[in-house]
C-alpha cells in the first residue's frame, strides 16, 4: 500500500488538509477552551453579528459561536469515530465469516444484513436512538449499528474475491488452518477496502450525528454539537443567519474533506480503481 499516493492529486491533498485541520481542532479545542466558555450566556449580546469580541457572532442565548463550533468539532468527531469503530468491530468478523465460510452460514448472516439494509441508515439510527433514549453513548450505538450492514456487505464481497485467489488456494492446499488463512492471507488483502469505506463512513456518520441532534435524539444540551446549533438557529434565520451558517459550514467542510480524502485513498489503495482511471 502506497499511502503517499493519496496526496499526489489535488483532491487528495485538499481533503487531507481539511481532515487534518478538523482533527487538530477536535483534539486541541477541549484542552485549551474551558468548558464554560461554550455555555457562558450574555443576554445583552444575544444574536450579535460577528465582531472582534465574538468573531463568529453569538446565538440566541448570547453564547459565543466560535467556542461552540470548536468544541462541537470534538463532539462530532468523537461520536463519528466511535460509531465507525463500532461498525468495524461488528462488521469485520461478520463479513469475513460470511465471505469465507459461505453456504448456509453466508445465507443466514447476509439475510440478517439485508434486513437491516432494508431501512435507510438514518431512519434505522433514528429508531434505535428513540428506543434507547437520547444521549451521547446511545447516539454512538445507534449510528454504529446503522452503518454495520454496509461495511459487512463490502467486507463479505472482498473476502469472497480474495478467498478465490490462487495464493489462498495454494495456502489451503499446503494445510494451513482456516484461522491462519483468514488472518495471514485474506484480512491483510481486504484492509484497503475497509480503510476506504471507513473514511467515507466517517463523513456519513457526522451527517447522521448532526441529523439526530437536530431532531433532538442525539447530543443533548448544554453540550456543544453542530446539529444542536443548527436546530437552535431555525427560528432566527431571518434575523441572525450566521447562527446556522457557521455550524452548517463546519459540517459541510468536514464531510467534503472526508469524501475527497476517501476518494483519493480509494484511488491509491485499489489497483482496480487506478487501472480504470488510466
Amino acid at each position: 500500500m502506497k499511502l503517499p499516493a493519496a496526496f499526489r492529486s489535488s483532491k487528495g491533498l485538499i481533503g487531507a488538509v481539511l481532515v487534518l485541520m478538523i482533527l487538530l481542532v477536535a483534539i486541541i479545542a477541549p484542552l485549551v477552551i474551558p468548558p464554560d466558555m461554550a455555555t457562558q450566556m450574555d443576554m445583552r449580546a444575544r444574536l450579535s453579528p460577528p465582531t472582534l469580541a465574538h468573531p463568529l457572532g453569538t446565538d440566541q442565548l448570547g453564547r459565543d459561536l466560535m467556542y461552540r463550533v470548536l468544541l462541537g468539532a470534538h463532539t462530532s468527531i468523537y461520536i463519528a469515530t466511535a460509531a465507525v469503530l463500532m461498525s468495524i468491530v461488528i462488521g469485520l468478523p461478520l463479513g469475513l465469516i460470511s465471505g469465507y465460510v459461505g453456504k448456509t452460514t453466508d445465507n443466514i448472516l447476509m439475510r440478517l444484513v439485508d434486513t437491516l439494509l432494508a431501512f435507510p441508515a438514518l431512519l434505522l439510527a433514528l429508531t434505535i436512538s428513540a428506543v434507547l433514549g437520547p444521549n451521547l453513548q446511545n447516539t454512538i450505538i445507534a449510528i454504529g449499528i446503522a452503518f454495520t450492514p454496509f461495511l459487512a456487505r463490502i467486507i463479505r464481497g472482498e473476502a469472497l474475491r480474495v478467498a478465490q485467489m490462487p495464493y489462498v488456494e495454494a495456502a489451503r492446499t499446503a494445510g494451513n488452518s482456516d484461522t491462519r488463512l483468514i488472518v495471514r492471507h485474506i484480512l491483510p488483502n481486504i484492509m484497503p477496502a475497509v480503510i476506504v469505506q471507513s473514511t467515507i463512513s466517517l463523513a456519513f456518520a457526522i451527517l447522521a450525528e448532526a441529523g439526530l441532534s437536530f431532531l433532538g435524539l442525539g447530543t443533548q444540551p448544554p453540550d456543544a454539537s453542530w446539529g444542536l446549533m443548527i436546530q437552535a438557529s431555525r427560528d432566527y434565520l431571518d434575523r441572525a443567519p450566521w447562527t446556522a451558517l457557521v455550524p452548517g459550514a463546519a459540517v459541510a467542510l468536514t464531510v467534503l474533506g472526508l469524501n475527497m480524502f476517501g476518494d483519493a485513498l480509494r484511488d491509491a489503495l485499489d489497483p482496480r480503481a487506478r487501472k480504470g482511471a488510466t
